[in-house]
């Protein structure tokens, strides 16, 4: 069998293997023939031509079924060949004569018609002349210049175009000419000779463009020169006027383009010809063109001559003798002087002296240093470059871009690295008042992402290193996160907010319009189907990581291995990522081998010592990395216990901290930052209930480090900010130890009493392990409290005493919850502990001081007054933090929230186990500064915003505390029961503040605060009578029979305050959906350390509860009732307990706004109008109901009121709706179907009819809903509102006026059926016809026309009421009062109408008699 060639085959085995083919007789794979030679048009096949040729054969190599040529993909031209011309050929002269035959028939064959269906048809023009003057070739002065011509055009098409041109615009006369000397004349003929082109060279001996190539004469040469020397004779004997017309016409035929190719020509025949000294002169010449140059054609429009160059900027010109280094004719390609780009060799000028409004561009330094547009530094410096302003130093941003993309390494490096500087002052701010706009969001839409990441991808490590350098001062701030590990020993601050852009509504697609939710694309699935570009402009972190950027980043840490500060810079992005979601947390576990890593790399379990600043960090423990675990376990316990078990964070743990510090071979700071980290990454863990076992095996070493703290304070370095870290964060630790041993035998008993369902196994470490601890840490606490006296001491003391109140507060939160708790031991340690601790603490001068700055620290009170944030974008959040250490706010070392927020929490513990303590401590919370903190509250409107979240969830945490120990205080203590409306009117407002993973904040607040009576003193210290004696006084003042009595609105507040538990139930009921979220902020809240689930807060997406949650009820009524009908009309049975449910939800609304107006101020009027509204929208009869009605009614006399008034827009779209005028349509349609009169009903849709609003809601009334006029009963003094509002000032709507006019005249709009509307109607009719205003034309006669039909109305009160209408009185009976005959102002006006009327039907009648 034959075998292939193998490559290990010497010459004599293949000779051997073809001897044995040729003999077997096998036919070949592939065959050999002779493929023709195109070239030379022979077929190739015998004859005498291929015998010829046979020394010349080719070998082709041809396969079976393989076409001899390749398929073309797209169609194409046939190919030409370029010798087909000059082949001999012989073919029949019949054919030839076929093809040639010029025979009318063979012409009439290929005659194909032109479509003119689409033509513009143009009409002759009118002239004075008989016939068209003959047009000659050579007169084509009149015709129109190429350039004004769009396409090509006849020379006739030319000529009609410039005789229209002449009849729309007459041309300007050309000057006269000067007669001329023949000396000058001369010159100007030889002037043209060298300036015509293509005429002749300086010598005249031959032509410069014409050479007779194309001539098929083999004389073409001397043909050329007999031509030339004609040309030039007749130019001899032609005048210069002469010359300048032919000139003239040629420019005017000629394509421009092919004038521009002869000047390029000719240029470049002088450059070559002449020395550049000699071209340096005539370049001067070319630049100051004589004024005959530039003419007027025939059209109007200025035709440049041959000599006219560019327009630009008139600039010096550069010669030799101007060039810093002069040019020699041994210099090789110096022989060509090229002034632009010898322009950079002149000196810079002198920068702007002088300061401009107008805006400049931006130039920075290396150091991202912005440059004053007058600061003139040194060229030596490197800032000066061949740019744009060269005279400016520093660089653009669009420079730095165009240079980050260079071929040379240097520049891409330098481009980058001057970027990271800039973005990092960007992110700090130092742009904010010098820039317009912001820098970050420039850089991004420019596109600086995808730069960053293809420098990531560089293979050299310089310019690698620059790209992650500018990318980590593109993500991270180092401020924001010295703020976030300040605040970690605080209560509740390992956990924080999800680094998303804020929550927005994404626009439903066009596509999924119509579909089933099964049919609609999920969020997963329209992610995918976006673009890198679209999704880093929504989120810069997730477009990153679609970028893929965990694969490089881990290939540059593990292949790469570069330099400490970029393994640092790495680091850091990967913890800002993680703090970005726990997607994104996810993403980074689940890359391939970076965290492996990461752990081996930067975290080993053993290392060698180096000396100071290692030229490598492979092979040491890094603070950054143990950092980046512990924001990695802080997204959930699953990606804690997988860092703990399968990555071996336990083990390093384990190592770093059973020894000392300063036996960690290791730098000292970089020695105590691990073992913070450490310290960190482990109370994350405890706060799971992991890594428990843990404690029990360290506990030693920990005793060990307890011992040494009484030492810390008396020490004094650069290192004492780094040992207080430590500490604060093992006593963090061992809170959150304690916590999970509380939890202990609960789950124990959990276990069984579960009986098979799922349960939480008990952690190892129990109640037994933490006790012994106590006693230590309370003995710190005492002496930390007495060193406040010492000035060295005092802010160490400061800094440590809030974590030790967050321990003791957890130690005996978890003693009361203990079998083994004993009430009277525990009573007696509680006293002790007030006396020797508590009451000392709050009664130091220092912790007064303290107080004293609450409201300066406060973020709530101080929003408007806050410095302008950095520079930050949507979709790249930050918390704000650059410069937190200069100014003063909630997480500055002198801040009293941590000290205060601690000591609520262990007062909370403490009065809730023995509550005779709680009133020894009415002293702080009636303290002039603490009082007068609440009240700036009272009055704040903070806004939500992902900068502030962090910062005002602690602040919450403060008031919350604050508000607890005022209810434990305000049944016992007189002097805070007198600050009871400001507690409550405190606790009102933080219901809406309360942030995601606060629920179980807010259900305290609703369960004990607000609804509790104690805080209402106004409805049992005779609050329902001031209403009563003040609605008497309103009632005597306006002298106004209002239905129902206003006296009623006293008993209906006095029946809801007993009504407040019900109303309490009310509204938890319709909170219930909250009911997972409040069980889950209640295991972070009480330290239930194994249910917690994660460390990350739910996304920021907005308040807990809405600021309109007081509508709660009626909202999810209209919801069940309205929406689901359809948005027509409402059902007509109501859903079980609705009617409780509005009751309770107006009553609570009635003694809101009587009594805690300022609680409601942040809710929009309009707003409060539209909620109120459902309660017509709900059903067809709701709004009859007795108690709903009258509540109803009493809520809209407040609303009325002319304070509230004249602050209702509705103008204003409410929350939730598109417009006011929607919902104020959907009355109408409800009012007309089922309202049967309603009074109440019929004030609701009058309000809205005041003349200050829009005019297209009454249009809505009396165009499309005109029908209901006829049960719009309401009286003049049922209407609270004043009877102005609706006729002042008079109305200029021309259509609704024609309206009102047909109202009343068809009888449609009667004072029996709709009084307030038909003296409306009357006012704005009665002022429109009498009115002497100046008014167009169409108004004058409608004017006219109306007052003329009132005169000849057959109706004589309505015609009365509209020709006597006075004033509108709404004390009258008809709401208006009228004269006892007409004014003579209006009969005069009355009497010229009519007189017009009779003057022209005189003419009418005249005009038919003719």
């Amino acid at each position: 069998m034959l075998q292939r060639p193998k490559p290990t085959d010497s010459e004599d085995d293949l000779l051997r293997e073809q001897e044995r083919f040729l003999t077997s007789g096998a036919p070949s794979a592939a065959s050999v023939i002779r493929r023709p030679d195109k070239r030379r048009g022979e077929p190739g096949d015998g004859g005498e031509h291929s015998r010829e040729n046979e020394g010349n054969q080719k070998d082709v190599v041809t396969i079976e079924d393989l076409p001899d040529e390749l398929p073309s993909l797209t169609p194409a031209a046939p190919k030409k060949s370029r010798f087909k011309s000059s082949r001999v050929t012989f073919e029949d002269a019949e054919e030839r004569l076929d093809q040639h035959d010029t025979h009318i028939s063979a012409v009439l064959s290929r005659i194909v018609e032109r479509d003119t269906s689409c033509a513009p048809i143009s009409l002759p023009v009118f002239t004075d002349r008989a016939f068209p003057k003959v047009l000659h070739r050579l007169e084509t002065s009149s015709q129109v210049p190429p350039l004004l011509v769009k396409g090509k055009k006849s020379i006739f098409a030319r000529q009609i175009a410039a005789q229209r041109l002449k009849e729309e615009k007459k041309p300007s006369p050309p000057s006269s000419e000067a007669p001329q000397d023949p000396e000058s004349r001369q010159q100007s003929l030889l002037h043209d000779a060298h300036s015509d082109p293509g005429l002749s060279d300086d010598a005249g001996d031959r032509p410069r463009l014409v050479f007779g190539d194309g001539l098929q004469s083999p004389d073409s040469t001397g043909e050329t020169m007999r031509i030339h020397k004609e040309n030039q004779i007749k130019l001899q004997t032609m005048s210069q006027a002469e010359i300048m017309e032919e000139q003239n016409k040629l420019l005017s035929q000629l394509d421009p383009r092919l004038v521009e190719f002869i000047r390029s020509h000719k240029a470049q025949s002088v450059l070559s010809s002449d020395s550049p000294s000699k071209h340096t002169t005539e370049k001067s010449s070319k630049r100051d063109p004589p004024p005959e140059n530039l003419t007027t054609g025939s059209s109007g429009a200025a035709v440049p001559s041959q000599e006219v160059e560019m327009e630009e900027e008139e600039k010096p010109a550069v010669t030799v003798k101007n060039l810093p280094v002069k040019p020699q004719r041994e210099w090789v390609h110096m022989d060509k002087l090229e002034p632009e780009k010898l322009e950079w060799m002149r000196d810079l000028p002198s920068p702007r002296k002088k300061g401009t409004k107008k805006a400049m561009q931006a130039r920075f330094d290396f150091v991202g240093t912005l440059i004053p547009p007058s600061e003139d530094l040194p060229t030596h410096l490197g800032l000066h470059h061949h740019g744009e302003e060269p005279e400016r130093a520093g660089y653009s941003l669009q420079e730095l871009f165009l240079l980050a993309r260079s071929q040379f390494i240097q520049q891409r490096s330098l481009a980058l690295s001057t970027l990271a500087n800039i973005l990092s002052k960007a992110r700090a701010g130092a742009y904010l008042s010098v820039l317009n706009g912001s820098v970050v969001s420039t850089l991004l839409d420019a596109g600086l992402l995808f730069l960053l990441r293809f420098g990531l991808d560089d293979g050299v490590e310089g310019v690698m290193s620059a790209a992650v350098q500018a990318l980590k001062a593109l993500l991270v701030c180092a401020e924001d996160e010295e703020c976030l590990d300040f605040t970690f020993s605080w209560f509740r601050g390992m956990a924080s907010f999800p680094l998303l852009p804020f929550a927005q509504e994404e626009e439903e697609d066009e596509e999924d319009e119509g579909l089933d939710e099964s049919m609609k694309e999920t969020a997963k699935e329209k992610e995918e189907r976006k673009s890198d570009y679209e999704v880093s402009r929504q989120d810069v972190v997730k477009g990153l990581l679609k970028m893929k950027l965990l694969p490089r980043l881990r290939y540059i840490l593990e292949v790469v291995r570069p330099s400490p500060p970029v393994v640092q810079d790495v680091l850091q992005i990967l913890t800002r990522i993680a703090r970005h979601s726990s997607s994104s947390v996810t993403q980074v576990l689940d890359c391939p081998r970076l965290m492996e890593t990461v752990m081996s790399e930067f975290l080993p379990a053993s290392w060698k010592s180096l000396s100071l600043n290692p030229p490598s960090v492979y092979g040491l423990p890094l603070a950054s990395a143990m950092k980046l675990l512990r924001v990695l376990a802080s997204s959930g316990r699953h990606t804690c216990a997988r860092l703990l078990n399968s990555l071996g964070a336990r083990e390093r743990l384990s190592c770093l901290l059973s020894a000392d510090p300063s036996e960690l071979l290791l730098e000292p700071s970089e020695a105590l930052s691990i073992t913070t980290e450490a310290y960190r990454l482990w109370a994350v863990a405890a706060a799971y209930g992991q890594a428990c076992r843990l404690y029990i095996d360290l506990y030693p070493a920990l005793v060990r480090t307890l011992q040494s703290i009484h030492s810390l304070l008396s020490s004094s370095g650069p290192l004492l900010s780094l040992q207080i870290h430590r500490l604060l964060a093992l006593v963090s630790l061992l809170t959150h130890v304690t916590h999970t041993a509380g939890c202990h035998q609960e789950l124990q008993a959990g276990m069984i009493c579960a009986q098979g369902e799922e349960c939480p196994p008990p952690p190892p470490v129990s109640w037994g392990h933490v006790t012994g601890l106590q006693a230590t840490l309370l003995g710190h606490l005492k002496g930390f409290i007495k060193s406040l006296d010492d000035p060295a001491q005092k802010d160490g003391s400061l800094a440590l005493i809030p974590a030790y109140l967050v321990y003791l507060q957890a130690y005996y939160h978890q003693l009361s919850r203990q079998n083994c708790f004993k009430p009277v031991e525990t009573l007696q340690e509680l006293e002790l502990l007030t006396s020797e601790v508590l009451l000392p603490l709050t009664s130091h001068w220092v912790v007064h001081d303290l107080i004293k700055k609450l409201r300066p620290s406060s973020v709530v009170c101080n929003i408007q007054s806050s410095p302008p944030g950095p520079d930050t974008t949507p979709n790249l959040p930050g918390l704000a933090c650059p410069g937190w250490r200069d100014r003063p706010g909630l997480v500055v070392p002198s801040s009293p929230f941590p000290l205060l927020t601690g000591l609520g929490l262990l007062l909370e513990t403490v009065t809730g186990i023995h509550k005779g303590l709680s009133i020894k401590f009415s002293g702080l919370l009636v303290s002039e500064p603490v009082i007068g903190y609440l009240q700036s509250c009272s009055q704040a409107t903070p806004t939500l915003s992902p900068s502030r979240a962090w910062l005002l969830r602690h602040e919450h945490h403060l008031l919350y505390l604050l508000l607890r120990l005022a209810q434990k205080l305000v049944t016992v203590e007189s002097t805070v029961a007198n600050h009871s409306s400001l507690y409550h009117q405190v606790a009102l407002v933080l219901l809406p503040w309360l942030l995601p993973g606060s629920e179980h904040l807010a259900h305290e607040l609703l369960s004990s605060i607000i609804f509790n009576k104690q805080f209402l003193t106004e409805g049992h210290s005779g609050g329902p009578e001031a209403v009563e004696l003040e609605e008497l006084r309103l009632h005597e003042h306006t002298h106004r029979n209002s239905a129902p009595s206003l006296q009623t609105v006293g008993a209906l507040l006095r029946e809801a305050c007993t009504q407040l538990p019900s109303i309490r139930g009310c509204f938890l009921t319709h909170l219930a959906h909250l009911e997972p979220s409040v069980l889950a902020s209640r295991d972070a809240f009480l330290g239930r350390n194994p249910w917690i689930n994660s460390h990350l807060l739910p996304e920021l997406s907005g308040p807990t509860v809405p600021s309109d949650w007081c509508f709660l009820p009626l909202i999810s009524l209209y919801e069940q009732t309205g929406v689901s009908a359809g948005g027509g009309l409402a059902v007509e049975e109501l859903p079980r307990g609705a009617l409780q449910a509005v009751t309770h939800c107006l009553q609570w609304l009635l003694m809101l706004e009587i009594w805690r107006g300022e609680a409601l101020k942040m809710i929009l009027p309009v707003a409060k109008l539209a909620r109120l509204s459902c309660v017509f929208l709900c059903s067809s009869d709701l709004f009859l109901e007795r108690p709903v009605q009258k509540l109803t009614w009493g809520l809209f006399r407040l609303l009325t009121r002319k304070s509230k008034l004249d602050s209702l827009d509705l103008d204003v779209p409410p929350p939730g709706l598109a417009s006011f005028h929607d919902l104020y349509t959907a009355l109408l349609t409800q009012y007309e179907a089922v309202s049967f009169g309603d009074r109440l009903f019929g004030c609701w849709v009058l309000l809205p009819l005041q003349r200050r609003y829009s005019a297209t809601m009454r249009l809505a009334v009396f165009g499309e809903h005109v029908g209901m006029l006829r049960s719009l009963g309401v009286t003049l003094d049922q209407l609270s509102i004043p009877i102005e509002a609706f006729t002042s000032p008079p109305e200029d709507s021309l259509p609704l006026l024609r309206l009102y006019f047909r109202s009343l005249v068809t009888g449609t709009l009667r004072s029996s059926w709709c009084p307030v509307l038909y003296a409306v109607a009357l006012s704005h009719v009665n002022s429109f016809v009498f009115s002497q205003d100046a008014a167009a034309q169409e108004v004058e006669a409608a004017r006219q026309s109306m007052l003329r039909k009132i005169y000849y109305l057959t109706d004589e009160v309505l015609r009365n009421h509209l020709l006597l209408f006075r004033l509108p009185q709404q004390h009258l009976q008809l709401g208006f009062d009228t004269y006892e005959q007409l004014p003579p102002i209006r009969a005069k006006r009355l009497e010229i109408v009519l007189r017009l009327q009779g003057d022209k039907g005189d003419r009418e009648e005249r005009r038919s008699e003719t």
